[in-house]
């Protein structure tokens, strides 16, 4: 073990994910080679920000065993990350404290309830761009234990160094992900985004960005690159005189990198912007849809999906060469009546293949959950967490609902059983294929071996779709050639897609069938409802008991950085 004179050796530890998720998209992965579907985009970040001198290693424990060896190599440990990792974050902090080795937390999840992590020993609350320097000196002057807190939304992200991406293994990630903002302008009143990173979005510089495509492309990586911002077009402004830089990178490299991001809805009432995306080469969209029921959009402060025909934006989107994966959620007090019709009417016009369905969570320090609280209505447990359960699909409605819960949860097992039926699915697989228009690159030297790499993938793919799946082939092998026909650009989405199906489809069938236990319990009287908090008037304290639960809009932020 080092002094406090002497550099550390520095050991971050990402923590593993909940295995039973519809994120953790193992068929893609194994048609890959991959073991993880993105790095921790925070923790190399992170890593970048510390003195020169500290020797820093990274272990992923979703991509890889961490010893105890490792752990008594190091100086200190520094973990953390997202709710659906803080199960396994408790753990590797256990193990250090068992070893002797100091350990430090921050993160998303320790930031929003700090009370869970207190016996780690230190705790770097916040962006770690606003408080990382004063842990740094407290270290080297001798502390081992202490509490940092950065000071909210002021962390300027144009001093962000560019994060280590050579401490990764590339072939490890189906993706590599990059971060040119963090906030969103929008107060959906379930999401934590806002209450964690502001209403304000702060942005990277263009020569920012560019340094870290350059290291990215130095470094020999080629293909998909996620900017894992919550919301792309959050500052419009920024965004525009970012892209056509993005452009031109694109083109002096011969189009090395394919992007995917996240952005609201009201992308597509904008042309100037759309086509720029697409000349940048961004070819996939997560957006929040949530609901079709305008009355649920305004209650729940989701205004910007309102006045609108859905499908037609999403439309909009495939004519500018994205395919669109969408959330959508069931659960919301203003669901008067059965949504399960709407929602999959909804997703089956907008021909969105992977609609990430799942059960509304009220999430500690969001306007829902204090609200709930204000009104008796939120589960005393609403926040506990193990290690064996899974995400929102299955662990859902953490509050009393308005409507009788078996009612709730038939809606949603409906909506799942009708858009993953196989000729369903498909029928939108076929939409996409006709509807989304790839732009045409000026050709560059060919990656043979990324080539071949893909080649496999796809033979892969044709195997698992037509001899483990026999039921999909036929359903595969129309699609497939129909669009190989009349829309080859739009192969790559279509195929892309259905690898997720492979997962999508499987993981549906044990919801449902897990959703449907928890009706027969409901309607046979077993099921017994936690005791709800008692009102707090002045908003949603800490007198939760360990533990949160996982929320679409934390995954997605994987990368988000501290």
């Amino acid at each position: 073990m080092s002094d406090a004179n002497t550099a550390p050796r520095v050991l971050m530890v990402f923590p593993k994910f909940y295995e039973n998720s519809m994120w953790n998209f193992k068929e893609a992965m194994e048609l890959q080679g991959a073991r993880a579907p993105a790095p921790p985009l925070g923790l190399i970040t992170l890593a970048a920000m510390l003195p020169p001198a500290w020797q820093v290693s990274l272990v992923n424990r979703n991509c890889e065993d961490l010893t105890d060896a490792q752990i008594l190599a190091a100086d200190l440990v520094m973990t953390g990350g997202m709710l659906p990792q803080e199960p396994d974050c408790l753990v590797v902090i256990d193990r250090c404290l068992a070893l002797g080795v100091p350990v430090c937390v921050g993160g998303p999840a320790p930031t929003s309830t700090p009370e869970i992590y207190d016996k780690a020993d230190f705790l770097v609350l916040g962006e770690a761009e606003g408080i990382l320097a004063t842990f740094v000196e407290a270290w080297e002057s001798g502390a081992r234990r202490g509490r940092f807190t950065a000071e909210k939304f002021k962390a300027d992200v144009t001093t962000s160094p560019i994060p280590r991406f050579e401490l990764l293994t590339f072939s490890h990630y189906l993706y590599i992900g990059v971060q040119f903002s963090r906030g969103c302008p929008f107060t959906c009143e379930f999401c934590d985004i806002i209450e964690l990173y502001g209403r304000a979005p702060r942005t990277k510089t263009t020569p920012q960005m560019l340094a870290e495509l350059d290291r990215l492309y130095g470094l020999g990586y080629r293909g998909h690159v996620d900017f894992v911002d919550d919301n792309l077009i959050g500052n419009k402004k920024a965004i525009k005189l970012f892209l056509p830089h993005l452009i031109k990178w694109q083109e002096d490299h011969g189009y090395p990198f394919k992007f995917s991001t996240e952005a609201s809805l009201n992308l597509a009432d904008d042309d100037e912007l759309l086509g720029m995306m697409r000349d940048a080469n961004f070819f996939a969209l997560f957006t929040g849809i949530e609901t079709p029921d305008e009355a649920t959009l305004i209650q729940t402060q989701k205004k910007q999906n309102t006045k609108r025909s859905i499908a037609d934006s999403v439309h909009k989107l495939y004519e500018h060469g994205m395919f669109v994966t969408a959330g959508f959620i069931v659960g919301f007090d203003t669901e008067k009546d059965s949504i399960s019709k709407a929602m999959s009417l909804c997703i089956s016009q907008t021909g969105i293949p992977i609609a990430m369905v799942g059960l509304l969570y009220a999430m500690p320090n969001t306007q829902l959950s204090r609200r709930l609280r204000k009104e008796g209505r939120l589960f005393e447990n609403f926040a506990y967490t193990t290690a064996e359960q899974g995400d929102h699909c299955t662990q859902g409605l953490n509050f009393v609902t308005l409507r009788p819960q078996q009612d709730v949860l038939a809606d949603y097992r409906d909506v799942l059983a009708e858009i993953y039926d196989p000729p369903n699915f498909f029928a939108r697989i076929r939409e996409i294929g006709r509807r989304v228009k790839r732009p045409k690159f000026a050709a560059h030297k060919v990656n043979w071996r990324h080539v071949a790499r893909d080649l496999t993938s796809l033979l892969r793919v044709c195997w698992r779709m037509t001899v483990r799946r026999p039921e999909l082939a036929k359903h595969f092998w129309s699609v497939f050639f129909q669009t190989a026909r009349t829309n080859p650009a739009a192969l790559e989405a279509v195929v892309t897609n259905m690898v997720i199906y492979l997962h999508v489809y499987p993981f549906s069938r044990y919801v449902i069938r897990e959703i449907n236990g928890r009706i027969a319990e409901l309607e046979a009287g077993r099921w017994v409802m936690p005791p709800v908090l008692a009102p707090d008037t002045e908003g949603c304290g800490k007198a939760a008991p360990v533990g949160k639960v996982v929320a679409r809009a934390e995954v997605k932020h994987l990368a988000a950085v501290a």
